[in-house]
Order: C-alpha cells, then structure tokens, then sequence
C-alpha cells in the first residue's frame, strides 16, 4: 500500500483510507504499508487494526520520528533508506494499491510499475480514485503510451477504482498474461 503521510484537503481521503483498511482485514489479507500512524496511512492502518487485520509497516529509521510510527502493529520493520523500505515492500507484497499521495507515494507507484513492465514481477498494481484524484495521471498514462513511450499493452499494469471493493476485486481477479499480448481486459478504468 502506498499514500500520503499527511491527510490530504478533503476527509473524503481519510474516510477512504479507513474503509480500505477495514476492507483488506475483513478479507483476511494482510496488510503492508510505510509504517506511520498519521496520515492516510494512519487511518489505513487504524482501519485495518479496528477489523482485526494484520498490519505489517516499514519505515527508514529517519523518518520514525517525523512520520511518526506507529507502535501497534502487528510488525514494524525499520530500513536503513527509502530505498530498501520500498524493496521489502515490493518483496513483502502480492499487490500494490497507491492512494493519493505526494512525491514518495509517486515513486513507490512508479517503481511498482517499472518493475512490472520490466518484468521483474507479476504482481498487480491498482489506484483507489477517490474524488477523481488519479484522473490527471490516468490521462498521462494514456498520453505517453498514445505518444509511443509505452507500449500499448502496459497500460494494463494499472487498474483504477473509485471504491475499495471493487479494487480489491479487480487486483483478486487480475492474472498477468506475457508481455507482447494485448491486455484488454485489464485497461485502466476510471
């Protein structure tokens, strides 16, 4: 799971936050994000917590005190950098699931998704679109493939979802298929 430290300006983030924690421990899954107790990825956690989910966080050793840890998770791995927080996650993880976010939660998603297209791992990836937030970079994915950066079918990579239930949906029924095959069941939805 990757989000923002901070809540964002509108609580619809936070409440989504929440429900998409709930969400993933009511489906006995387990959960792994940053580490913190403030933010989106507090309320993702809490929410996860509250159902009874497991929830295991990492977070680098610097930022323990500024994005605060959180103390009551059912593991806490703490990394030397951002960089190896974000390889135990990859390796940690079956799926990835970015909310909104800043610059960090842009990096995780994109390393997720490079990673994939290089094929490096199977692994899915989706985008809660809560308020639309992700339409902007939907577009952008559209724009550098139609501008041939990107082959078609990598547009496939990502799915997004405006509701916690249906993305986790999408990412359990999501298969990977060999590059070169065109992924139209697994276009980016809005």
């Amino acid at each position: 799971m990757f989000c923002g430290s901070r809540p964002g300006a509108d609580p619809a983030f936070m409440e989504a936050a929440a429900e998409l924690g709930a969400a993933i421990a009511e489906r006995k899954m387990t959960l792994v994000y940053g580490g913190a107790k403030v933010g989106l990825m507090g309320a993702l956690a809490e929410g996860a917590l509250r159902a009874g989910g497991r929830v295991v966080g990492v977070i680098p050793k610097m930022l323990v005190a500024k994005e605060i840890a959180h103390d009551g998770l059912s593991e806490l791995y703490l990394s030397e950098s951002m960089h190896e927080r974000k390889e135990r996650m990859i390796a940690l993880a079956d799926a990835f699931i970015t909310m909104p976010g800043g610059f960090g939660t842009y990096d995780e998603l994109f390393e997720a998704l490079t990673l994939a297209q290089l094929g490096f791992h199977d692994k899915p990836s989706g985008l809660l679109n809560v308020k639309g937030f992700f339409d902007p970079l939907v577009a952008l994915v559209r724009h550098t493939i139609a501008s041939g950066f990107a082959a078609p079918q990598h547009e496939g990579l990502v799915v997004a979802e405006a509701s916690p239930a249906r993305l986790l949906d999408a990412l359990v029924a999501w298969r990977p298929q060999p590059l070169g095959e065109k992924w139209t069941d697994r276009r980016v939805a809005t």
